[in-house]
């Protein structure tokens, strides 16, 4: 079982990183994909660190929709900075996370939809794959995606909190799809069924630790070794078992950060 999406670089797990290390791989979790923004030179640097300590993390690092608005003079800034920051971390896989959020006005729309524009354009030249964050953004990301992509960039869209009809089009799109600790929620019953339907060689599960933990962890800092609540809730829905669903997010991650 693998977590396909957490922020162990960020200084939330400073003190105790190698606690959180060995309980995922207790849990029998053998790797996650750290993100890692590109902005951020402390966390740049703690992503050194956890490489180092758990062999089977890969990281992922890119210009936040939230941090978007420091590149507003020149969006390709953010897609330089990014392109450097992967040449300087072997473990780097993909580009991310990227996207829109509107939900928060942290960054203007239009700094937000050409610094996320710059950073596809990046993944395509690079041939990396994608992590999409898209919160109250829909129309503007598929759009965007659609003109920049020239049906060349795969990914995913991290923690899926959307409907089946936006999951058939993120699908639709050549992506995969991943659930995160929503889906254990009672009341998520949207995302039920999108973690029926969502084909087993396009899913991926993730915690988004320190976020999001799942039920019975609400309330709590999140950590990798949760990712197999994800796993067993969808398990549950599914009416199969954790063993298929972590195998199958697990062969999926690998054709996808470990090519």
């Amino acid at each position: 079982m693998i977590d396909s999406h957490c922020h162990l670089a960020g200084e939330e797990f400073d003190h105790d990183l190698a606690d959180v290390v060995e309980r995922a791989v207790a849990a029998g979790v053998s790797g996650a994909l750290v993100i890692v923004g590109a902005d951020d030179e402390k966390e740049y640097e703690r992503a050194q660190e956890v490489t180092r300590r758990w062999s089977g993390v890969r990281l992922s690092i890119g210009v936040h929709p939230h941090a978007a608005g420091g590149f507003v003079d020149e969006p390709g800034r953010a897609a330089r900075l990014v392109e450097e920051r992967l040449q300087g971390r072997d473990a780097a896989r993909a580009i991310g996370e990227i996207g829109l959020d509107y939900h928060y006005a942290f960054s203007p729309r239009d700094v937000q939809q050409a610094v996320f524009r710059e950073q596809i354009g990046l993944a395509r030249r690079m041939r990396l794959p994608i992590v999409i964050h898209t919160r109250e953004a829909e129309e503007d990301t598929f759009r965007i995606l659609a003109e920049e992509s020239s049906g060349e960039i795969r990914g995913v869209f991290h923690c899926f909190t959307g409907d089946r009809a936006m999951a058939r089009r993120a699908l639709d799109a050549g992506f995969h799809i991943s659930l995160a600790g929503i889906v254990t929620f009672p009341r998520a019953v949207e995302l039920h069924g999108v973690a029926k339907v969502v084909p087993l060689d396009r899913l991926l599960i993730e915690t988004d630790s320190p976020f999001l933990a799942p039920v019975p962890h609400r309330g709590t800092r999140n950590e990798p070794a949760r990712v197999v609540c994800v796993a067993e809730a969808i398990a549950r829905l599914r009416a199969t078992t954790v063993e298929v669903v972590g195998q199958a997010a697990r062969e999926n991650f690998d054709r996808l950060f470990n090519p």
